[in-house]
């Protein structure tokens, strides 16, 4: 090797300079007239409003490990980076910071200085997050690197809005969308957060005109809207409301008489069955409204403060406003009663307030051509694959039940609509990059456009098109796809719909999906729960290799993550276990040692002559199933299953059973022996360095560039190996090995005691020949001091026998001169029976109603603790009373 690993693995040293080093190398950067078949990924653009949380550090990981893989397989591979604008989110911040810092508001500026702002908070945290990429390890192509509203992008988001105007299939028009009042804009659904309130259901009575008796109940929770109401809706097959079609009712919020109409969309069973009618404020009245056309007056202002129509309550806020209008109504004796109500309330994802339904003009894309091409084209042999597969189901129901989208923000900060009104005639709508001439008559729709709208176009505008035809040509469709199942709908489709519209071609070949990232208890991280992880801080203490090997290898696709400690822990374990193996090797070879140019089975065969070599022949043939079953995994990206194969194969054969075993032929004499375990053992450990790389990248480079081959690892090629010798039975010897030691262990057994062992013919599963017996003795006696007698086809009645069961042959261990059986049973009745007064004891503490009531928390855990790990260690001693029972 060319220089000594520490004797201590020290991840803050291993992974200092490495990723400086791999981004000077270039071995991040796509090349464009390679040779090789391309590979790309395009990473899901983070939001430039601060650091990265724990979900990017998964997202963006998954991303790396196939990027890498890919590499190491052959590809041309582009892992593409980029940042979002933002729109609502880095508008809120950088408005929340010149009022903090400077006392300004938003309005004090004129939007040029104002987006002045922005552009500086963009700079300042688009360095840190490639601060925190960097960190992550990730093998991103700066060169390439993207921003929604760069030139390129933006003039490409202008035309996309441009193409679907002239088709007919953007439109602008009254509908009810989510407002923020805080924030002044419309949102996204995905920006609207439903959280379960508890709130109050108002029931009013809404008396018949010109009678002082006769009066319908009707429900709300929102009594600030009556205001606005322009009719009472009963369904037309409920009988209770017959008489009452088409008479009026007197609001109770102004005293106006509005219409009672019959509509289908009236649930009988809820309620009272008759509902008000709020068009302006309610998405269901709306329809309703247009039905029956109705007026549609607004009686709210957009910072969620009542106008005009509310008469006395003008201007106050509509929370102040309903409690006053509950309480004027219950004096004038309006109010049937009021009672508690849970239901979904929408809160803004950016703001926390209240989201509003709320009827404005806006800008709308027609979504059913969409929709109907998105189906089709996923019936087709060339579909987008989903990983998993049900998820394709998900896509095609939401695609089935879709709305128009509302596209327009009340925002300073994106991409500005291209739009043109008329100064004279608001009503005249020029769309276009300029106005139709230069009288200077002619407005810019103030408005910018939902950030979805571009990021729609992400895999498309990154890679060149309408700018860049030999990039596009080279990297488009993208390969694959890694995000989360909740932007499905708000993300995935519209990225399917406007490349399948733009290009012809579907955006990506996969979409692979994971779930969201919980705590250890299961919750969601958030702010408010105060759960969150920040990655930073798991990189600092456990490394960036710990943190990326417990994310990729412990939720398999689609399903959600819970992050643990102790598996933290146990990644950073498999990894000293490597370091540690490393070092075994390092200090093996000679200072003059040269691998092999070529190692495939020729050579080992014909180096192979002796016995003592089976280990390396068992190692070899291990290592080439634990590479086909990789492989296989890694292309349906099932990497906890490749992980478990690799922890298998690296910790327990590579590290716990043949370096073991390896010291015996090291301290040969038979120079060939020695030579070939050491050849295989510097063999083998190259290739799992290079089948770990895209796992954990930093600490494979570092023992790979000890060992004086290329000068990265990253310019290896994924291994390829056929090795199948006939050595199967060393898979029983370390399974023999290891039962003999618990085996010592249970009873004390002394090391210089030989164990004799008798195979069982009656039940094994493999062949077992007296050929191979000899064999396996060479191992089991030098290792554990036990020797194989031969094959029982007849127990001796005199003799006693512990049962062993293995995975395919059944050991019977003579007992009579290695265990006193009858004290170890005594021992174990005895401890059975205090085992089981505790269990007793603890179960009728635990079953007393006075103690839970009266007993803290932690101290009803402790003995539930107590109860768990008594019943733990009766269950293992009822095993081993099992274990040692006699056949005969």
């Amino acid at each position: 090797m060319a220089k000594e690993l520490s004797k201590k693995y020290n991840h803050n040293l291993v992974e200092e300079g490495k990723y400086q080093f791999w981004k000077d190398a270039g071995y991040f950067t796509g090349v464009l007239k390679s040779n090789k078949p391309s590979f790309s990924i395009v990473i899901p653009p983070p939001n430039v409003t601060g650091k990265l949380h724990l979900g990017h550090a998964w997202d963006t990981t998954l991303q790396d490990l196939i990027i890498r893989y890919k590499k190491l397989m052959g590809f041309d591979t582009l892992y593409l980076p980029g940042m979002d604008h933002a729109g609502i989110a880095t508008q809120a911040k950088v408005e929340e910071r010149l009022r903090i810092t400077k006392n300004v508001l938003r309005h004090d500026l004129d939007r040029e200085k104002f987006v002045e702002q922005v552009w500086a908070w963009k700079e300042e945290y688009a360095e840190v997050i490639r601060e925190q990429w960097a960190k992550l390890g990730l093998a991103l192509d700066y060169s390439r690197e993207q921003f929604t509203l760069n030139d390129n992008l933006s003039a490409a988001v202008q035309k996309v809005f441009i193409d679907l105007y002239q088709k007919g299939l953007i439109y602008r028009g009254k509908r009810i969308i989510s407002w923020d009042p805080v924030q002044k804009t419309a949102l996204s659904n995905i920006e609207v957060l439903y959280q379960e309130q508890k709130g109050k259901m108002y029931y009013f009575k809404y008396f018949l005109e010109n009678s002082t008796s006769e009066y319908l109940t009707i429900a709300t929770t929102r009594p600030e809207t009556m205001f606005a109401d322009q009719c009472v809706v009963v369904n037309p097959n409920d009988e209770r409301y017959r008489q009452y079609w088409n008479k009026k009712v007197i609001n109770p919020a102004n005293g106006e008489l509005i219409p009672v109409l019959c509509d289908d969309y009236v649930d009988q069973e809820f309620g009272t069955g008759a509902m008000k009618c709020t068009p302006a404020h309610d998405a269901n009245d709306f329809e309703i409204a247009l039905r029956h056309n109705l007026a549609m007056p607004i009686c709210m202002n957009t910072d969620g403060t009542m106008n005009e129509m509310a008469g006395e309550y003008v201007n106050q806020d509509r929370f102040i406003a309903r409690q006053n209008l509950v309480t004027a109504l219950t004096k004038q004796n309006l109010v049937v009663e009021i009672k508690d109500h849970f239901h979904q309330v929408g809160f803004s994802e950016r703001s926390g307030a209240i989201v509003e339904p709320y009827l404005s003009d806006q800008w709308f894309v027609k979504m059913d051509s969409f929709a109907k091409k998105i189906i089709k084209f996923q019936e087709t042999k060339d579909q987008i694959k989903f990983y998993p597969s049900r998820f394709n189901t998900t896509l095609i129901n939401w695609m089935e039940k879709i709305q128009d989208w509302c596209i327009s923000r009340q925002l300073w900060w994106g991409h500005q609509i291209p739009a043109w009104y008329m100064k004279d005639d608001p009503t005249k709508i020029h769309v276009g990059l300029t106005p139709p001439d230069d009288t200077n008559n002619w407005l810019q729709d103030e408005d910018v456009l939902d950030t979805w709208f571009s990021s729609a176009l992400w895999p498309i505008t990154t890679l060149g098109w309408t700018w860049n035809e030999t990039l596009f040509q080279r990297y488009f469709p993208t390969n694959v796809l890694v995000t989360g199942y909740d932007i499905i709908f708000f993300w995935v489709s519209r990225m399917m719909f406007d490349s399948l519209e733009f290009t012809n071609e579907k955006p990506f070949n996969d979409v692979l999906i994971h779930g969201l990232i919980r705590d250890e208890e299961g919750r969601k991280m958030s702010k408010s729960l105060g759960n969150g992880i920040d990655p930073m801080d798991v990189i600092n203490d456990y490394g960036t290799d710990t943190l990326r090997y417990f994310l990729v290898t412990n939720s398999a696709p689609g399903q959600d993550l819970r992050y643990s400690q102790e598996k933290i822990n146990g990644a950073w374990n498999f990894i000293n276990k490597l370091w540690n193996a490393a070092r075994y090797v390092e200090m093996n070879l000679a200072s003059d040692f040269k691998p092999l140019l070529k190692f495939d089975q020729e050579i080992v065969a014909l180096l192979t002559k002796h016995q003592e070599n089976a280990i390396d022949q068992w190692i070899l043939t291990e290592l080439t199933k634990t590479i086909n079953k990789v492989k296989v995994n890694m292309e349906r990206y099932e990497f906890v299953l490749v992980g478990k194969d690799l922890y298998d194969f690296v910790w327990n054969k590579f590290c716990s059973w043949y370096i073991e075993l390896t010291k015996v032929n090291l301290q040969s004499d038979n120079q060939r022996i020695k030579a070939v375990t050491t050849q295989t053992l510097f063999y083998v450990l190259t290739q799992i360095l290079v089948m770990l790389h895209p796992f954990i990248p930093f600490v494979t480079e570092e023992i790979y560039q000890k060992l004086n081959l290329k000068a990265s690892i990253m310019l290896e090629t994924y291994p390829t190996t056929n090795f199948n010798y006939d050595v199967e039975y060393l898979n029983l010897v370390t399974e023999i090995i290891a039962a003999m030691r618990e085996l010592r262990s249970n009873y004390q057994i002394k090391k210089q005691q030989v164990i004799e062992i008798w195979l069982d013919a009656t039940n094994n599963k493999i062949k077992i020949n007296g050929a191979i017996i000899p064999l396996i003795n060479d191992f089991i006696f030098k290792m554990v001091n036990s020797e194989i007698k031969g094959i029982l086809k007849e127990k001796d009645l005199k003799q006693t026998y512990i049962t062993v069961p293995l995975t395919d042959v059944i050991l019977e261990v003579v007992a009579n001169d290695i265990i006193d059986l009858a004290a170890e049973q005594m021992k174990v009745t005895a401890e059975l029976k205090r085992l089981e007064q505790e269990l007793i004891r603890s179960k009728n503490i635990l079953d007393n109603q006075n103690f839970l009531a009266k007993a803290t928390p932690e101290k009803i855990k402790v003995e539930q603790e107590k109860y768990a790990k008594y019943l733990e260690q009766y269950d293992q001693l009822k095993e081993k009373v099992n274990y040692g029972k006699t056949k005969n």
